[in-house]
């Protein structure tokens, strides 16, 4: 992975350029040489932020079948009640 910097101006004049190298890595952005935006992907960006999963989308995760899952059944006992 490669870091590029760019500065606003740069950015600016040629934003294809950098999309291009977000591909390869993050491209920090410098507002009068001071970093102060980052371009990604958004696939890098839903891999940094941990995308939410539905339940289904959970279990059908690759290497989840080779997982030995044996939980203890939970032993609920009734009570009385008093509605005296």
């Amino acid at each position: 992975m490669s870091i590029t910097s760019l500065s606003s101006r740069e950015l600016n004049h040629d934003v294809s350029n950098a999309k291009k190298a977000a591909e390869k890595g993050p491209v920090v952005i410098t507002d009068r040489g001071r970093p102060s935006h980052v371009l990604m992907t958004y696939s890098e960006f839903e891999r940094l932020i941990g995308k939410p999963r539905n339940l289904a989308e959970a279990f059908s995760m690759p290497g989840l079948s080779a997982i030995d899952l044996d939980p203890t059944r939970a032993a609920i006992a009734s009570r009385e009640v008093d509605l005296s």
